[in-house]
């Protein structure tokens, strides 16, 4: 029996004896181009999401409740497709998804100061 060495040699780390053994998944990222342009497009979607919520909605809602399920809904939604896709289209979904959270929150938040000011 050969004595393990702490070191390593370059054969005890080669791709192919560890190909098929890795036991965890990685989050299979996009290409940085792509993911940038999701969440662009995702804060976009959300702002005008905002906008046309605030226009057809004419009921009094207490806003505690709007923010809790502006920023909560997209983050789980978003967090979980990214955390268990596959594909690295379904990441950038992922993060259109978990982008609009924030955009918005950030229309509700300029229509409550221009509004109440």
């Amino acid at each position: 029996m050969r004595a393990r060495s702490l070191v390593g040699t370059p054969e005890s780390f080669s791709r192919s004896r560890l190909r098929g053994k890795y036991p965890l998944r990685v989050i299979p990222l996009p290409r940085a181009w792509l993911l940038t342009s999701a969440l662009l497009v995702g804060t976009v979607t959300g702002l005008i999401a905002a906008v046309v919520a605030t226009l057809l909605i004419k009921t009094p809602v207490r806003p505690d409740l709007v923010v809790g399920l502006v920023v909560a809904v997209p983050s789980v939604i978003g967090m979980l497709v990214i955390l268990f896709s596959a594909r690295r289209w379904i990441t950038t979904v992922g993060a259109f998804i978990l982008a609009m959270g924030p955009g918005w929150l950030a229309a509700l938040v300029l229509v409550q100061v221009v509004s109440h000011g």
